[in-house]
């Protein structure tokens, strides 16, 4: 006997053995149960969902005459009586299917009308079945119309189709409309479950979940690929072979990469892509996994706990989701979700998967510092030879070699110094260099500029003291996002009415693109909420003095300030800085940690 592929076999024969469309089944069950038998179906839905199966059923339905042979319209059909085997079987002389893909023409409509003619041979309804109704032409569709609006009492029209939108209103307008929905992971899985239990195969849960996210929502594909799983792995699945057979991206990948993503470490992400592509994972593959991902990070996010803690892949989601801000998750989650997109528009895949991950990269984490450069290290150069700065004093050095002399800091008294990180270059004179060096000759020292002034100085106030406290506060509680968040922060508070009722709130802000009525009024709600009253906020024009931005640029300046000088005095840094007397600190890459 010949081997009959799952999806055939498992196919439903009754409504209870339908799988993830309850709503229809539910309808149609009342439907038939009260003979309230509509004259026109329209069935509409995604492929592999059940729509071709839904229209057998009803048509066994309609005919069933019951083991005895005395039955009518039922809402479950016995699958034993002449109608019921015949129409499993596809040879059933009153239920009549159309592929309207491959018959869409008003010849082929203009038979189907005259078939339609005749009263049924043996059953109790004649059924014409249309699949894939929305590719006959319009012609086709008029020629039908006086018959689907008005048949004869023998005759039940059903119509299947992937894209309602493309069928005239008129259709539309005479059918009961069923729409199917795509069926969730989970309930593709419990049924692979079921199926593979029934035949003998064994199965793991991961090799389950892997098919039941491949078949996108369809049972059908589900199935098709169970039986490619089954004979690429030899009569079992295991995780690892049919992640290989579907060429899916493992979780543990978009881990790295979204850890990599919330250090800002550039060098990390760029290593991660090298190995994808050693191992020839797909682009689009890795990109959907972190989406999906990120969608639960978001979730846990939004409403912690949320998430079902017995599932293997989302036992780190919580440690993941604490790594990002809400609104960084979600910037990330739609570059991912749109850099699918892109792949296809560059010849290397995998040089546009570093290009929408490094895109991530330039915008500041959420602390507001800025996207970082990797690890700095300590390297050792070869000297080079090097040229005065342009306009900088030039005077004769005892030493014959050139040397680049450390910037001075005057010494003060400062708190204690946070970690900070640096590199350093030190030059030597090579051996080759020697004959030059014994002659003395004229060198030149380059002289140090002095560090920059701190940029956004800040003029203290009262009011600016009150409106900075306030606006942390909401970003601590994460009451304020995006470009929320990014108007309280740039605004300064000029004064507060208290007399005026309600209280008036005077803010200056300078970018015309903050000064919105959107982002006034979700800016005044969340006041609302905080200060437990109704308040009116005045957006005004101008330069604030003193706003949360500003006092925050000021304390990283304060606070780079004091992880230079503790480089500087820094015991290790000054042996070095005196063991090679060319050294040199590496301008910008003190950060303070």
């Amino acid at each position: 006997m010949s081997y009959v592929v799952l999806a055939r076999k498992y196919r439903p024969r009754t409504f209870a053995q339908m799988v993830g469309q309850e709503h229809v089944v539910q309808a149609l069950t009342n439907a038939l149960t009260q003979q309230r038998l509509h004259h026109a179906y329209l069935f509409t839905g995604t492929r592999g969902i059940g729509k071709t199966t839904v229209s057998r059923i009803l048509a066994k339905s309609l005919n069933c005459t019951g083991p005895d042979g005395r039955g009518g319209v039922t809402a479950e059909p016995c699958g034993v009586c002449q109608a019921c085997t015949e129409i499993d079987a596809d040879r059933y002389l009153d239920y009549i299917e159309l592929d309207a893909a491959s018959n869409r023409s008003i010849d082929e409509i203009r038979d189907l009308i005259e078939r339609a003619a005749y009263k049924p041979g043996i059953g109790r309804f004649k059924v014409l079945m249309i699949d894939e109704a929305h590719q006959l032409t319009k012609d086709a569709f008029n020629a039908l119309l006086k018959t689907l609006e008005e048949p004869p009492d023998y005759l039940k029209f059903v119509l299947a189709t992937t894209d309602p939108e493309k069928m005239l209103p008129t259709v539309l307008s005479r059918c009961l409309q069923f729409n199917l929905r795509p069926m969730a992971p989970a309930t593709v899985r419990a049924h692979l479950q079921q199926v593979l239990a029934a035949e003998g195969v064994p199965a793991d849960d991961g090799s389950l979940r892997l098919l039941a996210r491949a078949a996108r929502g369809s049972m059908r594909d589900g199935l098709s690929l169970a039986d490619q799983a089954i004979a690429y792995g030899g009569g079992q699945l295991v995780e690892g072979v049919v992640r290989a057979m579907l060429g899916s991206v493992d979780r543990g990948h978009a881990r790295a990469l979204v850890e990599a993503l919330s250090r800002r470490d550039g060098a990390a992400v760029l290593a991660a892509v090298d190995g994808l592509r050693g191992l020839g994972l797909s682009a689009a593959g890795t990109l959907e996994e972190m989406a999906m991902l990120l969608q639960q990070m978001a979730v846990e996010q939004a409403v912690p706990g949320a998430l079902d803690a017995q599932e293997p892949e989302l036992a780190d989601v919580p440690a993941l989701a604490a790594l990002l801000a809400a609104d960084e998750t979600q910037l990330l989650y739609s570059m991912v979700l749109h850099g699918r997109e892109e792949l296809s528009l560059m010849s290397d895949e995998y040089g546009a998967l570093t290009m929408v991950l490094l895109r991530f990269l330039a915008f500041p984490s959420a602390a507001g510092a800025p996207a970082s450069r990797g690890t700095p290290t300590t390297r050792v150069e070869p000297e080079r030879e090097a040229a005065p700065a342009r306009g900088a004093p030039l005077r004769a050095a005892a030493p014959p070699a050139m040397t680049l002399p450390t910037v001075a800091v005057a010494s003060r008294a400062v708190p204690p110094p946070p970690p900070a990180t640096m590199a350093t270059t030190a030059t030597a004179t090579t051996a080759a260099m020697a004959p030059a060096v014994a002659a003395p000759t004229a060198a030149y020292e380059v002289a140090a500029a002095s560090p920059p002034a701190p940029a956004a100085a800040v003029v203290p106030s009262a009011s600016g003291e009150r409106w900075a406290s306030l606006v942390l506060r909401l970003c601590e509680q994460g009451a304020v996002a995006a470009l929320v968040r990014e108007l309280a922060m740039q605004a300064g508070l000029r004064l507060v009415d208290e007399l005026a009722t309600p209280p008036r709130w005077h803010l200056v802000v300078e970018r015309e693109a903050l000064r919105t009525l959107a982002l006034r009024d979700k800016l005044v709600a969340v006041l609302a909420a905080e200060l437990g009253q109704v308040i009116v906020l005045e957006l005004e024009s101008g330069v604030p003095d003193d706003t949360p931005a500003r006092r925050e640029a000021a304390a990283r300046q304060r606070r780079q300030t004091v992880a230079e000088e503790a480089i500087r005095n820094d015991p290790v840094v000054r042996e070095l800085m005196t063991q090679f007397k060319s050294a040199r600190i590496v301008p910008g890459s003190i950060k303070p940690v």
